[in-house]
């Protein structure tokens, strides 16, 4: 078989997530994945036909422009769709950058092909690469970005819908989101449950944070399955209220902000194309050229005569934050609030290095203590 079949295999089974029995109702989720289907159809047709009326809610397709409308008071319903490019500044690798991204680095794991790791069935037979990988990107050791910040700005000022992110890095929650702000799409390390259908006991980060850091393959107390982290392996579906929430969300956004994601996954990336959204402002590194031909059907369009919504700022996300945070006139805030929760957590992570060193010396200490021989009869 050629290098080019084998990819495109890896890529379809990428893609397709299916359900597994305990996450979700699968009648809820037929639902759901029907109704939306209507929904892009519906976009097609109108954008393709002309049916029904395109309204512009931005005087300019700028930065500014979207900066207006957040400060008219027209825009309430905000959306952000996030993916590993608002933690790469943080330290925490991404899945595809050439060279840098996860999946460029794991040929000591001896996987028979990268995305393995993150295979559902993989896992069960050999569980010691994730593991390994996940004491390496475990979360608690990295800080929230600025863009992390961002969102969480917009949350306070009562401007933030939804977040839905592909991250598992617990970060958006690390920054003060709390679960009903987040639909986390891919899951979440927040908790971990046995993987045996018969059992399912549920544990917390602490718990999967001890069996990791001590090189223990995390087994269930009571059945003695492996236990996993609640994130979406590939051979697993996003989580049920990604399909139910998305129905409200949607129809009612008023902007959607799209932050470090090629928007290659689905369907975590055919949400830009189920619903009509009044305005995209999208912040990433390089513009996608596919993004240009996603115009048709309720996707983005930038640059062709049609365009009238969508913005596209190319610059790191944390750069595209701040600059429009400047333009709403909050970049002092946010600046101060990315200052005072950084030297918050550094102050948290060293209290809890002393107590941790104070409780490794007391142990060295007792295991130092030569017992005293006992005394001849």
């Amino acid at each position: 078989m050629s290098d080019s079949s084998e990819s495109t295999k890896k890529e379809e089974v990428e893609e397709v997530t299916p359900e597994p029995e305990e996450q979700s109702d699968d009648s809820s989720e037929e639902e759901a994945a029907g109704d939306t289907d209507m929904d892009f159809l519906r976009n097609l047709f109108s954008s393709t036909l002309g049916l029904g009326s395109a309204d512009k809610v931005l005087d300019e397709l700028t930065m500014g422009g979207v900066a207006q409308y957040i400060n008219s008071g027209k825009c309430k319903n905000i959306i952000c769709m996030v993916g590993a490019g608002i933690s790469t500044s943080a330290g925490i690798p991404d899945f595809r950058s050439p060279g840098t991204g996860l999946y460029a680095n794991l040929q000591k794991y001896n996987l028979p092909y990268p995305e393995a790791i993150f295979q559902i069935d993989y896992f069960k037979k050999h569980p010691e690469p994730f593991f390994t990988l996940a004491k390496e990107l475990y979360p608690g050791q990295f800080k929230p970005t600025i863009c992390h910040y961002f969102i969480k700005m917009l949350k306070d000022k009562g401007l933030l819908r939804r977040c839905y992110t592909q991250n598992i890095d617990t970060l958006e929650r690390v920054a003060g989101l709390e679960g009903e702000d987040l639909i986390e799409a891919h899951g979440t390390f927040y908790t971990s449950h046995c993987v045996s259908f018969c059992c399912r006991k549920e544990y917390n980060l602490d718990w999967m944070k001890e069996k990791i850091f001590s090189d223990d393959i995390p087994k269930c107390d009571k059945c003695s399955s492996l236990v996993k982290p609640d994130i979406v392996f590939f051979g697993e579906n996003l989580p049920v209220r990604f399909f139910t929430s998305m129905k409200s969300d949607f129809p009612n956004c008023d902007l959607l902000i799209i932050m470090g994601t090629s928007l290659q996954v689905q369907p975590f990336a055919s949400l830009v194309s189920r619903y009509c959204i009044s305005c995209f402002l999208v912040l990433e590194h390089t513009a996608d050229p596919l993004f240009g031909l996603l115009g048709i059907g309720g996707g983005m369009d930038f640059d062709s005569d049609k365009a009238y919504r969508d913005v596209a700022h190319i610059s790191t996300c944390d750069d595209g934050c701040l600059a429009l945070a400047d333009l709403l006139g909050w970049k002092v805030e946010l600046e101060e609030l990315v200052k005072k929760e950084h030297a918050r957590i550094d102050s948290q992570g060293t209290k809890e290095k002393a107590s941790d060193s104070k409780g490794a010396a007391a142990k060295t200490s007792a295991a130092s203590v030569a017992p005293e021989p006992k005394k001849a009869e």
